[in-house]
């Protein structure tokens, strides 16, 4: 009953302001990828969120927004929000952030194993702007841009801002950004702090799933001239979270916040990472300029389960790039290198895997038409340091792209795009267990290599922007682990690879500004993705749907502005249900069921100042990660809310 007052009332509220002038809307310049496209004449699906559309969000961290507002599925990791699974295209929520390459100013944030990206290390009070690109950007981001790109683009500014919130389950969030520029000196500090007392118990005594997270970047660039520029820039985060395990079935119906009787018991991860980066960007002349850019990474990540076992592993990062640009009249043209080191010290021993690679991308615009073409060879070498014997292996690989739009008059525009992707294993998907010496190199796997095809169309006028995308992706050897018949434990079980797979959908966004009052933000995405050909172990997987994907994504943010000062905002999110993450076999008895949650927020805002509440899920719906038959890891599951306020200076 109140979900059906609710939307009456906001129907009631939307027909009522159909006649007040409108907002005008406009094609967002994509800056990630030097080539100076927009949203209207870029050669392939991109979605570009700004500073504001994060602001207005209230969200509090970088995965909660891309959760609730963009077109990636993203699921705390078996109960960690700061590091989650990423989905996007059909990829699924298992193997999907490996699918997907994150940078920060153009730092790659990948793994070298199966740990997610840690997102949350990226305050939302630095981000200027997201700029998200489907299934093309192998040339300049390289392995593992099968789906696509998620670039993330720090402020600066003169802007000086101190938020604070509070909430439910005893959850706070103090951040503060203080950014100066001027002719010769851009400088920015962030600081941002957020702790909670978590939504489930984890044992019996009350205990609960309390996390704590903060971050800390400092940023610096001196133009000595108009034609240099030197970047520096230190950034510390520490992560402690504690997460529960498993529920059954039963207990999740009951009961999602209690900690469960058949599983191991909560885990605790203490997360610890320090950047340093430096770079400079020099303009040779009117036509030529160079970019080349250093980050070093330190992550020390320990992991203590409920049996006591203490699980350390060290990581480094090396990222080295360098690009040079040529820029004349209607064509444009990229060429460089980029090399990824990583190291990881753990399980399995010393482990490295490092990547070396060169591309060449070139784009030529002239009238109403544009043509982008590149290449890509990048190099990847594994070395394993063990107590058996030093395993070695080393792959090459080769990445290409080419891409047309057509602008069919000052509003419309259609593409076409094709790339040819790859992605190397990780190290942990090479690892297997001898006993007593724990992991050793004795699964060797093809990289995966994908086609992927892109027709699209874009439609941006004054008071309404929409964008459609159909894909299709062959792909060969996609990584996944097979689930023997007796479970995760069989001896069957292992990291492999399917000898063909497919993927195809379809994606919807449109923004309509109604009017001074009211606008709203939709998008759906079909996807199916399938097994064509595959034997693992005597069993014949073709047909199968891959499972961890949904068929159906919907997400739509419905604004109201009553006055100049007051936003009301009203957030659907809807996905559908899929195949558990271990049903490889698509015969499991539970699949994983629907997810949706509704929010609603009201801010404030005037002068140097806002003041914000928000309530999430609203309606208090159940929503959980399936990996198996009674194995669920409840995830946003009940009503929470915050409020805040933010100045100014």
């Amino acid at each position: 009953m109140t979900k059906t007052i609710t939307l009456s009332l906001l129907g009631t509220l939307l027909l009522s302001a159909l006649h007040a002038d409108t907002i005008e809307l406009e094609s967002l310049t994509v800056e990630s990828t030097r080539l100076q496209n927009n949203e209207l004449n870029a050669p392939e699906a991109v979605e570009i969120y700004r500073r504001k559309d994060i602001e207005k969000s209230h969200a509090q961290t970088l995965p909660e927004f891309l959760q609730k507002n963009t077109s990636v599925n993203v699921i705390p990791a078996y109960g960690n929000p700061f590091s989650p699974l990423l989905d996007m295209r059909g990829y699924g929520v298992e193997h999907g952030n490996a699918n997907i390459v994150v940078r920060v100013n153009g730092r790659k944030i990948n793994n070298i194993d199966n740990v997610p990206q840690l997102l949350g290390s990226i305050s939302t009070a630095s981000i200027e702007r997201i700029e998200i690109t489907k299934g093309s950007g192998i040339v300049q981001n390289g392995d593992g841009a099968n789906a696509g790109v998620i670039n993330i683009i720090t402020k600066r500014s003169n802007h000086k801002e101190v938020s604070l919130s509070i909430g439910s389950q005893s959850t706070s969030q103090t951040a503060l950004y203080l950014g100066h520029t001027d002719e010769f000196v851009s400088a920015s500090l962030v600081a941002d702090l957020y702790k909670t007392e978590g939504t489930r118990k984890i044992d019996n005594n009350g205990k609960t799933d309390e996390k704590r997270l903060s971050n800390v970047a400092l940023n610096l660039a001196l133009t000595p001239n108009d034609d240099l520029e030197l970047r520096f820039g230190i950034q510390n985060n520490n992560v402690d979270a504690i997460y529960g395990s498993y529920l059954s079935h039963d207990e999740y119906k009951s009961d999602p916040s209690q900690p469960g009787s058949f599983n191991f018991g909560a885990s605790k991860q203490n997360y610890k990472t320090t950047v340093f980066s430096t770079g400079l960007g020099y303009s040779i002349n009117d036509n030529v300029d160079f970019q080349a850019d250093y980050a070093h990474e330190k992550k020390n990540s320990e992991n203590t389960y409920s049996s006591g076992f203490v699980d350390p592993s060290r990581y480094t990062y090396e990222n080295i790039s360098a690009v040079l640009t040529y820029n004349e009249n209607h064509f444009k043209l990229l060429t460089g290198f980029e090399t990824y080191l990583g190291n990881r010290d753990g399980y399995g021993g010393n482990i490295d895997k490092d990547t070396y690679a060169g591309y060449i991308l070139a784009q030529y615009r002239q009238g109403k038409h544009t043509l982008k073409t590149g290449y890509r060879f990048e190099r990847a070498f594994y070395t394993q340091d063990s107590t058996i014997a030093d395993n070695t292996k080393a792959y090459s690989l080769h990445g290409r792209e080419l891409a047309y739009n057509y602008e069919i008059n000052e509003e419309s525009s259609a593409f076409v795009s094709y790339a040819h992707s790859y992605q190397s294993a990780s190290i942990d998907q090479l690892l297997v267990y001898i006993f007593p010496t724990g992991g050793v190199f004795k699964n060797f796997l093809e990289p995966m290599k994908a086609d992927t095809y892109t027709l699209g169309y874009n439609n941006i006028h004054a008071n309404n922007k929409f964008k459609a995308s159909v894909f299709y992706a062959e792909l060969k050897n996609e990584f996944y682990y097979y689930t023997g018949p007796a479970g995760t434990f069989d001896p069957a079980s292992n990291n492999t690879n399917i000898d063909e797979s497919s993927k195809y959908g379809l994606e919807l966004f449109d923004a309509y500004n109604i009017n001074r009052q009211w606008d709203i933000t939709a998008l759906y995405n079909y996807t199916r993705a399938k097994i064509d050909k595959e034997v693992e172990n005597g069993e014949d997987l073709g047909g199968n749907s891959l499972p961890g994907v949904p068929k159906h994504t919907a997400k739509a943010t419905l604004n109201y502005y009553p006055n100049e000062y007051t936003t009301l905002a009203l957030v659907q999110n809807y996905r559908s249900e899929a195949y558990a993450l271990n049903d490889i076999r698509n015969n499991f008895s539970q699949k994983q069921e629907h997810c949706r949650t509704t929010d609603i927020s009201l801010a404030y805002a005037k002068d140097n100042y806002e003041v914000f509440a928000k309530i999430n899920n609203i309606f208090d719906q159940s929503n959980g990660l399936w990996i198996s038959n009674d194995a669920i890891y409840p995830i946003n599951f009940q009503l929470t809310f915050l409020s805040g306020l933010k100045l100014k200076f």
